[in-house]
């Protein structure tokens, strides 16, 4: 398609010109896109409106709402990264060799990031703000129930970008709707684009993992546990479930399943329990809590323990020991984020370093996995991948190293 193939051209452009660019124009640019997001403020919620008018599911619309709170942490976010020092050209590391070469390395931008996004419009305003920070530019595909705020959004930012006179190209937005122009930047735009980030549903990561030609950085799932161990404070449990379940159902980092020690059935989960049936959820358990509750409860199949319901649905099993809840973790989890509740060092120890989450908790909700919440100011997204970048990926994440070598008239014997 010559219309992606023409964005590239000019995101690769516009990646090059931007090496050259002092970073306190780059500072003076997002100080200027967050000036004209609070000037802009009721165009963008107005905007955001007809992308809400017509969603129809309840999860989705959770997703798409831009009001003045979310516009003013929009904001927050941008003040948060441009606290952070730049971080392309840190020497990481550097030692000289017995030959009396000098070796340094060094950080650099990764190029251009095509981000391919579902519903958020707020992760629109977190990818040109992370990517710019980090020197490198983004094409950006949001999903068509947020075309409109997206489009604002973007349009806001290139007019920053010209204000400070560095190229509106640092930043694309694809308004053509085709849905073959994801298969299309998936297997034939490896030539202008370094790094594929998806940000959505399982289908769409899915098909971004399969079909990519250029390297991924992403999740698929995020089917987070908690296990609450023998040694826990009741309240605190309590307080950390209903917070990881019930603040915002529809977030990767909304916990999915519970995994209760079975010494504490009686004492923990029935209250637990009962708190989350109170506040409107959805209860699925296995045989030996549903025992303890008389067999009313919602019996939970093996179909639950791998779905990520990102709904009003929890699914609840009885396990012996920290040793079983690790197991079932590394049979169901998707190694995004996972948490122990317990007073006991040795057993959150255990747990801690048994899963393969890229993020682990201990005594703390779920719903932290966030780069904003990690002080990263915003994220592009959150990768299980085992190779690096992983967990929240923010600016630091976001640039690659060379190696530079110096010497004085050095060979090699």
């Amino acid at each position: 398609m010559k219309y992606l193939k023409n964005i590239g051209t000019k995101a690769k452009k516009a990646a090059e010109n931007l090496k050259r660019i002092k970073h306190s124009k780059i500072q003076k640019t997002l100080g200027d896109y967050s000036f004209l997001i609070k000037k802009n403020e009721k165009k963008i919620i107005r905007e955001n409106l007809k992308d809400i008018k017509k969603a129809k599911r309840k999860n989705l619309i959770d997703r798409l709402i831009l009001d003045r709170n979310k516009i003013q942490d929009i904001q927050d976010a941008l003040k948060i990264i441009k606290t952070f020092k730049n971080p392309v050209g840190q020497i990481l590391s550097k030692w000289k060799r017995s030959n009396k070469l000098q070796i340094e390395k060094v950080s650099i931008p990764i190029g251009v990031i095509a981000v391919i996004y579902e519903s958020r419009p707020n992760v629109t305003a977190d990818v040109a703000a992370l990517c710019l920070k980090s020197g490198n530019c983004a094409i950006l595909r949001g999903g068509t129930e947020a075309f409109y705020t997206n489009k604002i959004l973007v349009n806001l930012f290139r007019k920053a970008l010209r204000k400070n006179k560095i190229d509106e190209n640092c930043i694309q937005f694809i308004e053509n709707k085709n849905r073959k122009i994801v298969d299309f930047i998936l297997s034939k735009m490896a030539d202008y684009v370094d790094v594929i980030v998806p940000r959505g549903g399982k289908n769409l990561v899915e098909k971004v993992q399969k079909l990519s030609k250029i390297n991924v950085i992403g999740h698929l799932e995020g089917l987070c546990h908690i296990y609450v161990d023998k040694n826990s404070s009741v309240e605190m449990a309590k307080k950390i479930i209903l917070n990881a379940k019930m603040r915002r159902t529809s977030i990767c980092g909304a916990l999915e399943t519970l995994l209760l020690n079975e010494k504490i059935i009686s004492s923990h989960g029935n209250k637990i329990i009962k708190a989350l049936i109170y506040r409107g959820c959805e209860v699925r358990v296995d045989d030996k809590i549903n025992k303890h509750f008389g067999y009313k409860l919602k019996k939970a199949t093996e179909k639950d323990w791998k779905t990520e319901y990102l709904d009003k649905i929890i699914s609840i099993k009885a396990v012996k020991n920290v040793e079983e809840s690790v197991s079932h973790i590394l049979k169901y989890g998707t190694m995004h984020t996972d948490s122990i509740i317990t007073n006991d060092i040795r057993t959150a120890k255990y747990f801690l370093e048994g899963v393969n989450s890229s993020i682990a908790m201990h005594n703390a909700s779920t719903q932290f996995a966030d780069g904003g919440e990690f002080g990263f100011g915003g994220e592009i997204g959150i990768s299980t991948n085992k190779m690096p970048p992983r967990g929240p990926v923010g600016i630091n994440q976001l640039t690659s190293y060379k190696y530079i070598v110096k010497g004085n008239g050095t060979i090699r014997s």
